[in-house]
């Protein structure tokens, strides 16, 4: 188990030297009442004071109600400064003048939430000098398992490096409260949708996959599978330079 006293000190640190470098006053998130946003928040406040969390509804059931409850809890018990942005109508509008959802496939319609999010986000932050935090922990990159430009797109993330299962123990360091460790892992995307249902693969046997490369035979395809189709969200754009050398 990691030093989280320790782990804690270098990651405020870190969160200190990037707003000193980049001159930006704050930081903004999205709290989604998940595990992550929950853990990359703590952080951001013991980093620097001016630290906002943005609840950002958009059109699930569940963004209403256990997420937003979770996510108040969480800001209420670290004193995170919290707004809610609900997107829910821009979401309506957009998919109407695409030509309704029958229109769009099921991973294009998913997608559009997490770009609506960050949208907001990076608007609140070109506002009021705010670096954007990522959320994502080290098994849902690894499996591709964000949103291109979506909630793929920060400025800096405080928790990239973290395995599931040290998210949990970090957050039972800090104290954060029970319901946003014992929930299942969701990204809030419809009702009932759990990150591990979707992707039919545990956590525990990505992590185990990821540190070991062991896994059950079906694990495997599944793990292998979701990286190797996932390979372009981990890289910068390509983009043809001719003879100009950079």
């Amino acid at each position: 188990m990691r030093d989280y006293a320790l782990e804690t000190q270098r990651r405020v640190a870190f969160l200190q030297n990037a707003l000193k470098e980049s001159g930006a006053k704050g930081f903004v998130l999205g709290n989604s009442g998940g595990k992550d946003s929950a853990l990359a928040g703590i952080l951001c406040k013991a980093a620097c004071e001016n630290t906002v969390g943005v609840i950002l509804p958009c059109a699930s059931k569940q963004n209403f109600g256990s997420d937003m409850a979770d996510g108040l809890k969480v800001a209420e018990k670290f004193g995170i400064e919290t707004r809610t942005v609900d997107l829910t109508d821009v979401r309506r509008a957009l998919t109407e003048r695409l030509g309704g959802e029958e229109s769009l496939p099921s991973a294009a319609l998913s997608n559009i939430a997490p770009r609506l999010r960050m949208t907001a986000l990076y608007a609140i932050g070109a506002a009021e000098n705010r670096l954007v935090v990522g959320t994502g922990n080290r098994c849902e990159r690894y499996m591709g398992y964000f949103t291109k430009w979506g909630d793929g797109a920060f400025d800096v993330n405080p928790i990239a490096d973290l395995y599931v299962s040290e998210i949990y123990e970090f957050l039972r360091y800090l104290g954060a409260p029970d319901s946003i460790i014992e929930k299942a892992p969701s990204a809030g995307l419809y009702e009932g949708q759990t990150d591990e249902k979707e992707m039919g693969v545990s956590y525990a046997a990505i992590e185990k996959y990821m540190r070991t490369g062991e896994a059950a035979d079906h694990d495997r395809a599944v793990i292998e599978r979701y990286h190797a189709r996932s390979e372009h969200k981990r890289r910068m754009p390509d983009c043809f330079m001719g003879d100009e050398l950079l």
